[in-house]
């Protein structure tokens, strides 16, 4: 394997998982982290000595231009994945999103088409959907933007759209559904879950139980990442897929499962503050990713229950659970 790849938000959740699984699989890999005055590599500080040897790290900002365009510089494909992805912080800050969000996608597909990069993988997200119109969910369902994050990402997905037709630029967008796991922000419910419940409570504070979800553990997410940056032009260029397990599950009914698997039993109560404005809230999701099997043969390997034990694993870890505040909600 020769190919060049370059992955930004690689300190992310995901951008680090993914580029662990683009080493293993023998590409060379630049990471792109955010500059920070600690000269932290976020979660790239934490993978193995042989992955990291595997990794050029370059610190900057996808929100500036020639910090994209050095990235890019003699690299083969781009997987696009930095972002902010915190749903209550984009009703606070909702330019930071269309600055990072739109504007950093702005810059990454104009230095690819200034550079002749041979394909970049942009990341949307099942939020760009909203609320479920027809089940399960594939890549023609209209997009409804339902928060100021979903709104930036959907900005982001039509100028990726639109860089394929005006400028033939090669582009693939993956679109995973809900993403969990080892590392995952605890802004998000099974983290945040799975955390609480490691930190001994039992009584766990979300927001809404009812809306239903499609989780998809890391690994597979990652999976479905390196089968478009593995694939042939002709099977992938100028389309969007879909990446989920096809599977549904309430919030409610998942704190129950988390609960089964670490032997406790919990109880959800319900915090005002992390209740999405209800116009915003998304009610269901579930996802058809026969288009992303059909391309690459990628399928989910761990089901729900593997997923949730081998994440509760880590955080058990005392190391790892000290890196989260589990006494306050993270926004």
């Amino acid at each position: 394997m020769t190919e060049h790849v370059a992955v930004t938000g690689a300190d992310g959740f995901i951008g680090s998982h993914l580029t662990e699984a683009l080493v293993r699989e023998g590409y060379r890999v630049r990471a792109l982290v955010q500059y920070n005055s600690f000269g932290s590599w976020g979660w790239l500080d934490t993978v193995d000595d042989e992955v990291r040897d595997g990794i050029e790290v370059v610190a900057g900002d996808v929100r500036d231009a020639g910090s994209v365009r050095s990235l890019l510089t003699d690299i083969d494909v781009v997987c696009h994945l930095a972002a902010l992805i915190a749903i209550p912080y984009s009703y606070l800050a909702p330019a930071s999103y269309l600055d990072t969000n739109a504007g950093g996608t702005l810059n990454v597909l104009e230095a690819a088409r200034a550079l002749g990069t041979s394909r970049v993988v942009h990341t949307s997200t099942s939020e760009v959907y909203g609320t479920a119109r027809t089940v399960p969910i594939s890549e023609d369902h209209p997009l409804q933007a339902q928060s100021p994050y979903s709104a930036s990402k959907v900005a982001a997905d039509k100028l990726a759209e639109s860089y394929h037709l005006s400028f033939d630029l090669p582009v693939v967008t993956v679109r995973p559904f809900n993403t969990y796991g080892p590392r995952q922000s605890a802004r998000a419910v099974i983290p945040t879950v799975v955390s609480q419940i490691a930190a001994g409570a039992r009584q766990i504070s979300l927001g809404s139980l009812e809306p239903t979800r499609d989780f998809n553990f890391v690994a597979d997410t990652a999976d479905a990442f390196v089968s478009v940056v593995r694939a042939g032009d002709a099977d992938v260029v100028g389309r969007v897929f879909n990446a989920g397990s096809g599977h549904e599950i309430s919030i409610g009914d998942t704190v129950g499962l988390i609960g089964e698997v670490m032997g406790v039993e919990v109880e959800a109560v319900l915090d005002p503050e992390r209740v999405r404005p209800a116009g915003s809230e998304v009610q269901r999701l579930v996802c058809d990713s026969s288009a992303l099997h059909a391309a690459t043969s990628w399928k989910p390997a761990h089901s729900l229950e593997e997923g949730l034990r081998a994440t509760a694993t880590w955080f058990a870890d005392p190391v790892n659970l000290a890196r989260y505040r589990t006494d306050r909600y993270a926004v």
